[in-house]
């Protein structure tokens, strides 16, 4: 029986395309871009026009796009140089945010180097923008504001343009966490007023292990890793080079049908609601399921029951890959702490199902056939 995949918010396939355009540099193309000989000058053109593309779609200078090993390594360095290097004294987050956000502001704090607040959440999971107006307001130090741009186990998305503008109103340092965005909806750090942005390529059918860090011009910041001045100086380390290379044409073909993509995605979730919601009595929706919310993310809360609570392990043995949160946590031994957050107290036994222009919607219908004959 063919396996289906549908858990595409912690990893999406390499496209096609995109194993195409790395294949090279495996192979005939691979000079370290830091030599001076014609290997060397080779990948480090390419590696440079890599950095344009993805700059252009960002509508960032090509010198504030750094390349980094993923999005945990991105937001690591930007919360500690927001810190250590521009003088914040106050990180403002969420508590939903990822935990590459969550766990590196604690041990910010635990080190004594600055304060943490946790903006308040509405009843649908997004940020009290009120709420954090008043933290702006009420601090007497300089603040970080990490937020992201969408959740990626609700998929609620955050309007990271008044989030912005708010932070430059209260001159604050603002970073975002656009993991789940990018490649799927208008990223634009200039209108968004974004001072550090992190991003992945494997959430869009790019490579893993490699990500970005948008860092703005104007800032003056020292390197997170040391030994090296590759990066322009801002990442030491030889570059993955076959992984950048993946992450720019990923980027590319994302952007070059993003409009069907998310129509086509669009129907695939819709199409699950639906039957869902008519087809399995109980069920409840987490997020802002008919508002500002992913299209390609699904978080579906069961009621406690028996057979609910083996409901992944009874998915995998149909051969149905789906997540019980983020992939991240999935070796926890404690539940989702966005759930946990948004529901406290709640017994509900959550599923998230994530979609991609690979799937199909005989892939659906089968899903919600099985999730049927197991409840």
């Amino acid at each position: 029986m063919k396996r289906i995949y549908l858990d595409n918010a912690a990893t999406t396939p390499i496209a096609p395309e995109v194993f195409e355009a790395m294949k090279p540099f495996f192979t005939e193309k691979f000079g370290n871009p830091s030599s001076i000989h014609s290997f060397g000058r080779e990948t480090k053109a390419a590696l440079e026009n890599a950095r344009k593309s993805v700059a252009i779609v960002l509508d960032a200078r090509p010198a504030e796009i750094v390349f980094t090993s993923g999005g945990t390594e991105s937001t690591n360095t930007a919360l500690n140089a927001a810190v250590y290097n521009l003088g914040c004294k106050t990180i403002i987050t969420s508590p939903i945010e990822h935990h590459a956000t969550l766990h590196t502001s604690e041990h910010i704090k635990k080190s004594g180097a600055a304060d943490l607040q946790y903006v308040k959440l509405d009843s649908k999971g997004h940020i009290d923008f009120n709420d954090l107006e008043r933290l702006l307001q009420e601090s007497k130090t300089k603040c970080v504001v990490s937020l992201m741009h969408a959740n990626n186990e609700t998929g609620n998305i955050t309007d990271i343009e008044k989030v912005g503008a708010l932070c430059e109103q209260y001159n604050a340092i603002f970073h975002t966490d656009a993991v789940q965005t990018l490649a799927h909806y208008e990223v634009d750090v200039q209108k968004f007023k974004i001072h550090f942005l992190s991003a992945t390529s494997h959430k869009f059918h790019g490579p893993k292990g490699t990500g970005l860090l948008y860092v703005n011009q104007h800032l003056k910041i020292e390197p997170f890793l040391q030994g090296g001045g590759q990066e322009r100086g801002m990442r030491a380390g030889t570059e993955n080079i076959y992984g950048i290379i993946g992450f720019a044409k990923a980027l590319e073909l994302a952007e070059e049908h993003r409009e069907e993509n998310v129509s086509y995605i669009r129907g695939l979730r819709d199409r699950m609601v639906s039957r869902l919601k008519s087809e399995i009595p109980g069920i409840t929706f987490n997020g802002d399921i008919g508002g500002n919310c992913l299209i390609n993310i699904l978080s579906v809360g069961f009621p406690k029951s028996e057979n609910s609570e083996m409901l992944l392990i009874s998915l995998d043995i149909q051969n149905i890959c789906a997540s019980g949160g983020s992939a991240c946590a999935s070796g926890a031994q404690t539940g989702s702490h966005v759930i946990s957050a948004l529901y406290p107290g709640s017994d509900q036994i959550t599923v998230r199902f994530s979609f991609s222009r690979y799937n199909t919607i005989e892939e659906v219908d089968r899903t919600v056939d099985v999730l049927k004959s197991i409840l």
